[in-house]
Formats: structure tokens, C-alpha cells, sequence
């Protein structure tokens, strides 16, 4: 009888020991579900710079005097007519005036799209469908067009007032970066470009950033005082790569909230195949 006691209490501590042990791995499976399945918490302190560059947000439309695609039967230059306004060079003066121009049709040799070609009989910089401008010469500050490396700095003073253009980037060549020692026009990629503005003693803002140049660089075209209201505006270069054209334009009348600038507009022109 005490053989048979013995038994079943060893039988009963048995299964105890077992239940325990299980209750115990599924408390540690419990742990490991709760790790794996763990959400990051994002600090919503952290400020990241973005801009949009899509040119669907312009203002209003502006061209240049090149050969544009025709794609689904639309073309750009279509809408362009005499009561745009032409930014233009003139004995190296800059003026807004009448556009002068004619329309031609052509068929790319590469690609066999049609083309639409905006032949200027003036040296323009810029056509903009912003009727409200004023017709005449503008004042403007000479600067020679040439890329704007990061790192670099352009001071203007314009009205008694001082203005400063900054970029920041990294300049890339073959996989390797691009020390001061090395020349810089051996680049094919700068990444993480961004241009930024000061004016006066105000704080710095953010103008324009880019992921990816290949094998281009941001240039400024112009600066000067397009909308007539004494402060300074830009147009830039800004494509990304050797098979496209791509212009901004920057008016200070146009800025919000406490901003000195507004990009109001962006052309795109494609020469790939």
C-alpha cells in the first residue's frame, strides 16, 4: 500500500513539475512575441529638410527657348503666346518685354517623337506667363554662370542689403569623396545638395535640395530684381543629369510666412532617348 502511495505521489509531483515547466516556456515565448513585434518610437522633435521640387506646384508656367517633346498630343510650347512676358539679354543689360518669337515643328532624330522648337529673335533667358510683370529694363547683379559647389559661398548686396548663398553637399568621384586637394570638375555625383539663403541679418532658410546630380551641378543664371519690388530674385540651373535641362525661378514678392523666396516655377526639357 505505501508502494502504491509512493507511486502515485511521485507521478503527481511528475506532472506538476512538467505543467510548471511548461507555464514557464510560455511566459518566455510571451517575451520573445512581445520583442519581435516591438514598434521604434520616432522622436517627433527630429527636423528633416525636404522640399518638393514637382513642377505640377508652379505658380505659372515658364519656357525656354529650346525643342520640347510632344507626349500624348500635348506640348508645353502650345501655350505659349505674346502675352507672356520674355526675360531677355540685351548688350548686357537684362529687360522684360514682348516675346519675339517663332514656333517650329521637327521630329527628334533620336527618339521620333515631335518637337515643338521656340525660336527666339531675342536673347532669352526665360519665358514667363506672368502677364502682371512690368515691361523694362531690370536691375540685376552680374555674376558669372558657373556651378555652385558644396562648401561654397556667394555674397550679394543689393538695395543696401546683404544677401548670401550657401550650398552644402557631398562631392563624389568613382566611389571616393572629393577633398579640397583634388579637382573638383573630376566629380560625376554630388549628393544630399542643398542650397540655402540669408538675407540681411534674418535667419538662414532653406531654398532647394536635390538628392542626386549626376554629373551636373546647380548653376546660378540670374540674379536681380524681376518683380519690381526692390529685393532680390533667382533663376537656376538645376538639372540632374547631362540628358535634360531643368530652370527655377525664385520671386521674393511671392514668399510666405516669414521666407525671403518662393520657387514659382520649374521647367523640365528631356533630350534622352
Amino acid at each position: 500500500m505505501k508502494k502504491i502511495t509512493l507511486g502515485i505521489v511521485l507521478v503527481l509531483g511528475l506532472f506538476s513539475c512538467n505543467k510548471s515547466e511548461g507555464k514557464k516556456a510560455d511566459k518566455k515565448a510571451d517575451k520573445k512575441i512581445q520583442i519581435v513585434t516591438k514598434t521604434p518610437v520616432i522622436d517627433s522633435l527630429e527636423k528633416v529638410e525636404t522640399l518638393s521640387n514637382d513642377e505640377s506646384l508652379n505658380d505659372f508656367e515658364t519656357l525656354l527657348p529650346v525643342a520640347y517633346q510632344t507626349y500624348k498630343g500635348k506640348n508645353p510650347v502650345s501655350s505659349l503666346t505674346e502675352k507672356w512676358v520674355d526675360l531677355y539679354k540685351q548688350n548686357g543689360e537684362y529687360y522684360l518685354g514682348k516675346p519675339d518669337f517663332k514656333i517650329e515643328n521637327y521630329t527628334d532624330d533620336c527618339s521620333g517623337a515631335p518637337l515643338k522648337v521656340i525660336n527666339s529673335k531675342k536673347e532669352t533667358l526665360l519665358f514667363l506667363d506672368y502677364p502682371e510683370l512690368k515691361f523694362g529694363k531690370i536691375n540685376f547683379i552680374k555674376t558669372e554662370k558657373s556651378k555652385f559647389w558644396p562648401k561654397e559661398k556667394k555674397n550679394f548686396t543689393f538695395n543696401n542689403i546683404n544677401y548670401t548663398l550657401r550650398a552644402e553637399g557631398e562631392v563624389l568621384f568613382e566611389g571616393g569623396v572629393i577633398t579640397d586637394n583634388v579637382n573638383k570638375e573630376n566629380f560625376n555625383e554630388v549628393t544630399n545638395y542643398k542650397l540655402y539663403l540669408t538675407v540681411g541679418n534674418g535667419s538662414e532658410e532653406l531654398i532647394f535640395t536635390e538628392d542626386l546630380f549626376y554629373e551636373t551641378l546647380l548653376e546660378i543664371l540670374f540674379v536681380g530684381d524681376i518683380d519690381g519690388d526692390g529685393k532680390l530674385d533667382f533663376v537656376f540651373s538645376t538639372r540632374k543629369n547631362v540628358e535634360e535641362e531643368c530652370v527655377i525661378l525664385f520671386l521674393s514678392s511671392k514668399a510666405e510666412n516669414e521666407n525671403n523666396v518662393k520657387k514659382v516655377s520649374e521647367t523640365v526639357v528631356q533630350f534622352d532617348c
